[in-house]
């Protein structure tokens, strides 16, 4: 059986950024894969942030394949054919060192395998573990399908994303369930790169993203999104399971859905379908992060529920939570103690970043949304009306349409309801 300080399961980014955490420290390490190369089984919006993924390769903007720096970020909310929006423009985040890019996960993960292999990282593809490895209660490797069988290790990080089943059997996590995922689907719609810069208002080599509230998910627990790319458009959207199921409906409902509201279809004119991808996400929350380690077994990325939907972040999330188990892995086994205890400096490390910090922050946001349905419903519809009704130049004074305008509001919503619903969204964000 051949032996390894450190295997990593899953080539994602936080499986590949917890390899060369490991492999920089000294580290014998492996990274198993089961598709046929790093990213092929993985999906994301495609916005990647550049501070957290510079912990783990600095300057990785001077040659990984990016698409755009982002430098206006916006918010829609739609309600039927209507639109209101905001932004923020920043013409410095198109300077280095950026804020952030969209980007493909396919080029990418398959870039930072590179480095991790430039590191001394060993990555097997095509190869699915089935089992962890015991001696009594302690992991010391992992099982694979390949002929040459086991695979030893002082220690194994789990970044298997979101199906985790290699979690739940070793007892840390409990089997998905409907409230605790969400299913995202994403189309990649190819546009000229002029198209797409007079589109966005963008001069050349800039990029913007949209986040779609409301009608976007027809009113259920979700979001949709525009991303832009040199010459795409990657336009998703993402909505609790849950709901789905009880709407009956399939993940390419979600995305019609969204082509046909008008705010969007004039953005995507002229545009080609050039992939289609679905993919389930984490979003059970703090409260469902499993169990993060145990003697010889740490847990990373998507399969370790981290992710902050509201800040539309998962990817940094998953690469700093690996960046920080592959070099607790590396002073572990340098200190001779893999045990339970030794590895809890894993989660403390974790609750010390912004991970935890900000997941805790949130931790009520998504059980408010969810029992109070009429939040993205309601209130995209009565502050679009209101808008109309106050800008519309028709002769009546601006005093009469105010009046109107409170009127129309507490006949869809009362006093009482207002109330209660700001308090809700002020606990939650306590």
């Amino acid at each position: 059986m051949q032996d390894f300080d450190v295997i990593v399961i899953g080539g994602g980014p936080a499986g590949l950024s917890a390899a060369i955490s490991a492999a920089n420290a000294g580290m014998k390490t492996i990274v198993i894969e089961r598709g046929d190369y790093p990213g092929t089984k993985n999906v994301m919006g495609g916005i990647l942030y550049t501070t957290p993924t510079a912990m783990v390769v600095p300057e990785f903007w001077q040659e990984a394949p990016l698409e755009r720096p982002i430098i206006e970020q916006r918010i829609a909310m739609l309600s039927g054919e209507q639109s209101i929006m905001a932004g923020y423009r920043e013409p410095e985040w198109a300077q280095e060192p950026y804020n952030a890019h969209s980007v493909f996960r396919v080029p990418f993960d398959r870039w930072l395998a590179k480095q991790a292999e430039k590191a001394g990282v060993m990555i097997v593809t095509e190869t699915l573990v089935e089992d962890l490895l015991y001696d009594g209660e302690d992991i010391i490797g992992v099982r694979t399908g390949r002929d040459e069988g086991d695979l030893g290790a002082k220690v194994v990080i789990l970044a298997e994303g979101v199906n985790n089943f290699l979690a739940v059997k070793a007892g840390l996590a409990k089997p998905l369930r409907a409230e605790t995922v969400a299913v995202t689907v994403k189309e990649v719609i190819s546009l000229p790169k002029e198209k797409i810069e007079d589109r966005f208002c963008l001069e050349e080599g800039q990029g913007a993203t949209i986040e779609l509230y409301g009608d976007s998910t027809a009113g259920m627990m979700g979001v949709g999104f525009i991303y832009t790319n040199k010459e795409s458009i990657s336009l998703g959207v993402g909505a609790l399971l849950r709901p789905l199921i009880h709407e009956e409906w399939t993940p390419n409902d979600l995305i019609e859905n969204l082509k046909a509201k008008p705010y969007v279809k004039r953005l995507l004119q002229g545009g080609e379908t050039k992939e289609y991808l679905a993919h389930l996400i984490p979003e059970g929350g703090y409260a469902n992060v499993p169990k993060l380690y145990r003697q010889g077994l740490l847990v990373v990325g998507d399969t370790a529920m981290l992710m902050n939907s509201f800040n539309r972040e998962g990817s940094n999330f998953a690469m700093i939570s690996g960046k920080i188990a592959g070099e607790v892995a590396a002073e572990n086994i340098q200190n001779g103690d893999i045990s339970h205890n030794a590895m809890a400096v894993y989660e403390n490390r974790l609750k010390d970043s912004f991970i935890m910090q900000d997941m805790h922050h949130y931790r009520h946001m998504a059980k408010f949304f969810e029992d109070n349905p009429h939040l993205l419903k309601m209130y995209p519809e009565v502050v679009s009306k209101a808008m109309k009704m106050y800008l519309t130049v028709d002769g009546v004074p601006k005093k009469k349409h105010q009046k109107d305008i409170m009127k129309m509001v507490f006949e869809n919503r009362s006093k009482r309801g207002l109330i209660k619903d700001a308090y809700g969204a002020w606990r939650a964000l306590l």
